[in-house]
């Protein structure tokens, strides 16, 4: 018997997002409970095409000079589940470094909407959607090793926004069930950029709204700065994945379910040929960042807030906040300032920079309203402090009037 991960996600408040009892719910994007069902054969996949070998060809590859890695160190970086990010220096000290990080590329499933049972076998990269944030510094090197479990059904690898050549090492990191790889590459361009899996063909939006995409972050190496050179700080990371989820339906208009990864694959494909997503979240599933799952401040901090958006674009907003510093594109840009909302590409990244100035409940959310309140893109930031009556005051509490 083949065991398939289950991650056992808490219940999440259905829609109760952006009005009511905000604070209700929640939704676990990892976590340990399986069941077993039978063994199935994987997947195969197709041969690369020839044009594919030119271009990312492994034996091309090796036969070139190595890597000169003197005057490099090596920092294995340990990965942390979304929404948190990786131990990391914002000023790089010292010389380039070699980060070396681990992932698992497992197949999960996955409840996307407690209210409605809607379910997805995830494909994912370390058991999260989106992947852990991987965090360096310009003229680093990542040295990733990426391995398929055994019992996955399907081939996987993974395509680096930030990475130069090889489809982004795509080429280079096809991996079947029970194998691994190891890709070096070194990140040339700051900024926030999105990294997928890319087998090839359709299979490349099936494992991309399947939940198999992340993103990775090259800070500049004096660290992130005003329009006039001025260093930036921030206190914490808050991590955005937002998901676009294409669930088939059965004759009812019920949300079908399957036994095991890629069973959904000819379902998926007619649903995902619409364009128009059953859902869209962030972090894997409705009310994942609310509830007991939203995130924590206070008043005074500084918070980092890294977005990914791999398939579709995103124009977020903090109801209640700003974007004191936004980089829509390259952190080597000078900042917008003062932004209401910000614009993230689909197949990017982007980062908005936020100190919090009153307590209380705030929301972040795509501000495609029907996406941020029908659709499921919403996150809550819950902060604690002194409220400040410069700031906002209610001069006076809701009554009667006289007509």
């Amino acid at each position: 018997m083949t065991k398939f991960i289950n991650p056992g996600l808490a219940p999440t408040s259905r829609r109760n997002i952006l009005r009511g009892s905000v604070l209700a719910g929640a939704a676990a994007v990892t976590g340990g409970a399986a069941f077993s069902m039978p063994k199935r054969a994987p997947v195969p996949r197709d041969p690369l095409p020839e044009t594919l070998h030119r271009v990312a060809d492994p034996e091309t590859a090796q036969a070139a000079p190595p890597a000169d890695l003197s005057g490099y160190t090596r920092i294995k970086q340990e990965l942390v589940a979304p929404p948190f990010a990786p131990e990391h220096e914002q000023v790089a000290t010292g010389g380039p470094k070699i980060i070396e990080v681990t992932m698992d590329t497992t197949e999960q499933l996955m409840v996307v909407d407690e209210d409605t049972g809607a379910s997805v076998w995830a494909l994912t990269y370390n058991g999260s959607v989106p992947g852990p944030l991987i965090i360096c510094h310009e003229g680093d090197m990542v040295e990733l090793t990426l391995r398929n479990p055994h019992d996955s059904m399907m081939e996987h690898n993974i395509d680096f926004h930030a990475s130069t050549g090889a489809l982004g090492g795509g080429g280079l990191t096809h991996v079947y069930p029970g194998e691994e790889v190891v890709l070096r590459w070194k990140a040339t361009k700051p900024g926030v950029f999105t990294y997928h899996c890319a087998p090839g063909g359709a299979m490349i939006p099936y494992h991309v709204c399947h939940g198999m995409n992340g993103a990775l972050m090259v800070l500049p190496r004096d660290g992130l700065m005003d329009a006039d050179g001025n260093p930036l700080h921030y206190d914490s990371i808050a991590y955005f994945g937002e998901q676009d989820y294409y669930l088939p339906r059965d004759e009812n208009g019920d949300f079908k379910t399957y036994d095991a990864a890629g069973d959904d694959y000819a379902d998926s494909l007619d649903a995902m040929r619409t364009l128009v997503p059953t859902h869209q979240v962030f972090n894997g599933a409705v009310g994942a960042l609310t509830g007991d799952g939203a995130l924590r401040a206070k008043v005074g901090e500084t918070v980092l807030m890294v977005h990914n958006s791999c398939n579709v674009d995103s124009r977020p907003h903090l109801i209640g906040g700003h974007g004191d510093y936004v980089w829509e594109s390259s952190f080597t840009d000078p900042p917008l300032t003062g932004m209401e909302t910000w614009f993230v590409r689909g197949g990017g990244g982007a980062a908005a920079m936020y100190t919090f100035q009153q307590p209380g409940v705030y929301a972040y959310v795509n501000h495609n309203l029907i996406i941020g309140a029908l659709l499921g893109a919403t996150a809550h930031f819950v902060v604690d402090g002194d409220w400040n009556n410069e700031l906002m005051e209610q001069v006076v509490a809701p009554r009667p009037f006289e007509a």
